[in-house]
């Protein structure tokens, strides 16, 4: 077999290969004897059919059978000759075949692009330090209690917290509408839940009030009809209820299933699950500082396959989270592309770390962050078994893992400082711009 390749371009490359004919000859003449031995033809007993009749009944098939597997088991030889590793699929082009010549086709395919580990001591990282406080647990418990508070009926007006159970009737230029009618509606005022216009005339008022209020539809409502409009809306409040937290005792501890211990063995869980928040986040936004320097320090020219798979997966992540309901057309390339550019180079260079730099997965690392994983769950062994028990899940774990210690390695090689900051400046950090 001969085989020849030429460079198209950095990663396009061309290989012509050329297959001699005794090799196609042989393995036809093969299967055609073995089918002699099988094949039923009237006329013929079996096992004694001559090989010319069988070879012009099914020579024709079994030579285009034998020519595409030999394309493809040729293809893979010569890559292996050449030491090439195509990226995506290659585009085939055979020659015309002639008797007694041999089988020769092109391929054409990218190849990945060859990444140079930058200096890694350039890299600068941010590690987030957090030391949990007694007040920090307060406020988590504090939340747990708004999550289950309950709404007791008073007799005053209503005012941001409350629950107010309102009748409303609305209208546009004095005409119903789809959707403007209810009756005995929940509005808890301050929640966003109604258009603002709608919830702050709610304020002050009573058990038995009615009237008419103005309420300004915004420019992008999503209801065509509505957009920018004002419509009129009949009200008529029926109560008006506050809000009441539960106790933080024994009985609330039990609700969160702790059957002994109380309060302090629900501190203590508290305590822990934000520990693991902790980390988690911690990990994160470290990993992520590693990732953008990773990608901004190794500009990579990709091969079009692979940035093209990657759109496709994520198109497909974005149609399953939607379920059903936005076409494919809905999602372009273009929406994917940046993310997927991005996520191919970090490929790339986390799967050249990991080679160039002796990188060797830790299975202490992965029982560890399996069991971690569990922890949050009522039945940490029932999770702990469903993924030694499923390779794929299991497969994923350690690539998560492999990807983590690729992290570790870039901050140990890098110039990493720690930055003292509260629980919730952790989990909510401000956005750019908000108000105060």
């Amino acid at each position: 077999m001969q085989v020849s390749v030429e460079t198209v371009s950095n990663l396009q490359r061309r290989m012509t290969v050329q297959v001699p004919s005794e090799r196609i000859e042989q393995e036809v003449d093969r299967r055609l004897k073995s089918l002699a031995r099988r094949v039923k033809i009237d006329g013929f007993r079996p096992g004694k059919v001559p090989l010319k009749v069988v070879q012009q009944r099914y020579g024709a098939g079994v030579f285009q059978e034998v020519v595409g597997e030999v394309l493809q088991s040729s293809y893979q030889e010569a890559l292996l000759q050449e030491k090439l590793e195509p990226a995506g699929s290659p585009s085939i082009e055979p020659k015309p075949l002639e008797p007694g010549k041999g089988l020769e086709y092109t391929a054409t395919f990218d190849v990945f692009p060859k990444v140079e580990i930058a200096d890694l001591s350039e890299v600068v990282v941010e590690r987030p330090k957090v030391e949990l406080t007694d007040a920090d647990v307060d406020k988590v418990i504090d939340t747990l209690r708004r999550q289950r508070k309950e709404f007791v009926a008073v007799d005053r007006a209503a005012q941001k917290g409350d629950q107010v159970i309102v009748d409303f009737d609305g209208s546009l230029d004095g005409e119903p509408f789809e959707g403007g009618k209810g009756e005995a509606m929940p509005v808890e005022l301050g929640e966003g839940r109604m258009l603002a216009a709608f919830e702050d005339q709610l304020n002050g008022m009573k058990p038995g009030d009615e009237k008419t209020i103005d309420v300004p539809f915004p420019e992008d409502y999503p209801a065509e009809n509505l957009k920018g409009k004002t419509a009129q809306f009949a009200i008529k409040v029926r109560e008006v209820k506050e809000p009441r937290l539960p106790e933080v005792d024994e009985a609330f501890a039990k609700s969160f299933g702790i059957e002994e211990g109380g309060v302090e063995k629900l501190r203590e869980d508290v305590r822990a699950n934000m520990e693991r928040e902790v980390a988690q986040a911690v990990k994160a936004k470290v990993k992520d500082q590693v990732m953008q320097a990773l990608f901004k320090a190794h500009p990579l020219e990709l091969p079009e396959a692979l940035v093209k798979d990657e759109i496709d997966r994520l198109r497909q992540q974005a149609l399953s989270r939607f379920g059903g309901q936005v076409k494919p057309e809905n999602f372009p390339d273009d929406v994917f592309r940046e993310e997927a550019v991005r996520r191919v180079s970090l490929g790339l260079i986390i799967r050249e770390l990991v080679a160039s730099k002796g990188i060797k997965l830790d299975a202490d690392r992965v029982k560890a962050e399996l069991e971690a994983m569990a922890a949050g769950y009522e039945d940490p062994r029932q999770v702990i078994d469903y993924y030694r028990n499923n390779r794929q899940a299991q497969s994923g774990l350690e690539a998560m893992v492999l990807e983590d210690q690729v992290v570790d390695f870039v901050v140990e090689q890098g110039k990493a400082t720690d930055k003292p900051m509260s629980f919730d400046e952790l989990m909510n950090p401000r956005k750019e711009g908000a108000s105060e």
